[in-house]
């Protein structure tokens, strides 16, 4: 709870946003109805500020209450001052006192992010390790590992998404996580050298598209890329049976990544699976004769197991 020290009011005027917000995009939906609660309630949760000696009154949170007070023409507004951090701090505590929120954008909150990860290696002298850099932001290690892959999109995707981001999100069809699967994928047949790098990008613009038309729905659809690129890497099929697949995905709009895994290497894996079921019975069967008898149920199994391996062997 706030002390009594601490606790003020201040006018909206004489407070400033924070130039580390990751925060840069504020819907107007979202600011409306928030405006429409302030205006009829008042502001019930105080600003978080600190005070500086040239800015005034900082933001730490609650910018958008911030704004709509100062739409509404509000004279005095509650605060919280905090002492004024160093900038380190300062975004440690705007990833700390946002982190359980799910209201910010990926792709500024990335560039908040390497920006921390910069100021780090320049006061220590080098570059904070994944679970540092997660413990200084307040996140998790897959959280860092996902917005340090969002910046290594290309220039092209990022600009999709910065005018994605200012859409409403019910508006929106295309997201980072979209981005990130859809490149993984065609590097994975890129590697396999089942596409060369026009390929590549000309697949990767496709998909892209397919998902602002709804053609593809499942944002996770094109890790089965990646599956068909495996099957190729073990020789399951014929490189020319997933090219020809690919290509169709490129050329036919209508054309699914669902369509193209089942057209070219859905077959194989259902039976590298098998296989490697099969192993893994062997394995465990020789296991139990070696140490044990098995159970009447199991046995009765087996035997059913037995019975079809026959029809299967046209015995």
């Amino acid at each position: 709870m706030a002390s009594e020290t601490n606790l003020k009011v201040a006018s909206p005027n004489d407070i400033r946003p924070n130039p580390e917000n990751p925060r840069l995009i504020f819907r107007e939906k979202e600011l409306n109805e928030l405006e429409e609660s302030i205006s009829t309630n008042g502001i019930l949760v105080p600003l978080t500020v600190f005070e500086s000696s040239s800015k005034g009154f900082v933001l730490l949170d609650g910018e958008r209450r911030w704004r709509c007070a100062k739409k509404l023409g509000l004279r005095r507004v509650p605060i919280i001052v905090q002492p004024e951090p160093s900038q380190i701090a300062n975004i440690m505590m705007m990833f700390a006192i946002h982190n359980a929120r799910s209201d910010w954008d990926p792709f500024p909150t990335a560039k908040k992010l390497q920006e921390l990860e910069q100021l780090y290696e320049r006061n220590e002298g080098h570059l904070p390790t994944e679970s540092q850099l997660a413990q200084l932001a307040s996140l998790s290690r897959g959280e860092v590992r996902r917005l340090k892959n969002i910046l290594g999109l290309p220039d092209e995707y990022l600009k999709i998404i910065e005018k994605e981001e200012e859409l409403p999100r019910a508006d929106q069809t295309l997201t980072v996580d979209h981005l990130l699967e859809v490149t993984r994928g065609a590097k994975a047949l890129t590697r396999e050298g089942i596409l060369d790098q026009d390929e590549q990008h000309s697949l990767e613009r496709t998909l892209i598209q397919k998902f602002q038309t709804n053609t593809l729905n499942s944002t996770v659809e094109p890790r089965l890329l990646t599956r068909m690129a495996r099957a190729v890497e073990r020789q399951d099929v014929p490189i020319g049976i997933v090219q020809h697949s690919v290509k169709r995905l490129i050329e036919d709009p209508t054309f699914t990544v669902q369509d193209a895994y089942q057209d070219s290497v859905e077959r194989a894996e259902q039976e590298h699976s098998l296989e490697l079921a099969a192993r893994r019975l062997t394995s465990n069967i020789n296991d139990f004769i070696q140490n044990g008898d098995l159970s009447a149920s199991t046995l009765e199994a087996l035997e059913e197991l037995y019975s079809t391996l026959n029809v299967l062997f046209g015995n």
